[in-house]
């Protein structure tokens, strides 16, 4: 018995990192092909963006981060304010991530560590990305469900973007006395402003 108890505690340490390894290749291989989307000059801006909202619909965790971001003000909201309140923060998210492209889209970014959290079930995978200033660390929360990865979180230089939105979003709710079919209102109102920055 505590010989099989050792093999399986062999195979938890070879099984961890490779866990880590596999989330990154998946990862590397979305980051790629958003940014030879951008590094191409003859795919429009639209199609660019088309590209950027398509991954986050596929491969963020939306439905989720965004239930965290809203709060208590999920709760009281009803199922069709819900539906409509998380298609639109996907797309907040994803001009977001857009407007972030716009800075970083051509320079080189490597991954330099990944490890498993064996307890939180979640890849943590360090990017670095190198400019003319510096270099800029952004850690990517990867979970995989169902046989699929999904991003959790993104963390740029110690500040997470799921905490940031949160905190963001609850002054944005604050002054809609915390209903979720008003912040719906705004929040359109803003993805349309972006939206036509981002593309023209």
């Amino acid at each position: 018995m505590n010989f099989l108890y050792k093999i399986f505690f062999i195979f938890l340490l070879n099984a961890t990192p490779l866990l880590a390894d596999e989330a990154s290749d998946w990862l590397k291989k979305e980051i790629d092909n958003i940014l030879d989307a951008y590094k191409d000059t003859s795919v429009s801006k639209v199609d660019r963006f088309n590209l950027i909202e398509d991954s986050i619909n596929n491969n963020f965790a939306g439905a989720g981060i965004s239930k965290f971001v809203a709060g208590k003000s999920w709760f009281s909201a009803s199922k069709e304010t819900k539906k409509e309140y998380v298609k639109l923060f996907k797309r907040h998210l994803a001009l977001n991530i857009a407007s972030i492209m716009q800075g970083y889209s051509y320079q080189e970014y490597v991954l330099i560590n990944s490890k498993y959290d064996e307890k939180n079930k979640v890849s943590m995978i360090d990017m670095e990305i190198h400019n003319d200033t510096g270099n800029l660390l952004v850690t990517w929360r990867v979970k995989k469900s169902k046989d699929r990865y999904f991003v959790i979180d993104l963390i740029v230089a110690d500040i997470s973007l799921v905490v940031t939105k949160r905190s963001e979003f609850n002054s944005m709710l604050k002054k809609v006395d915390q209903k979720l079919s008003e912040l719906n209102v705004v929040l359109r109102s803003q993805n349309e402003s972006s939206y036509s920055i981002i593309t023209n």
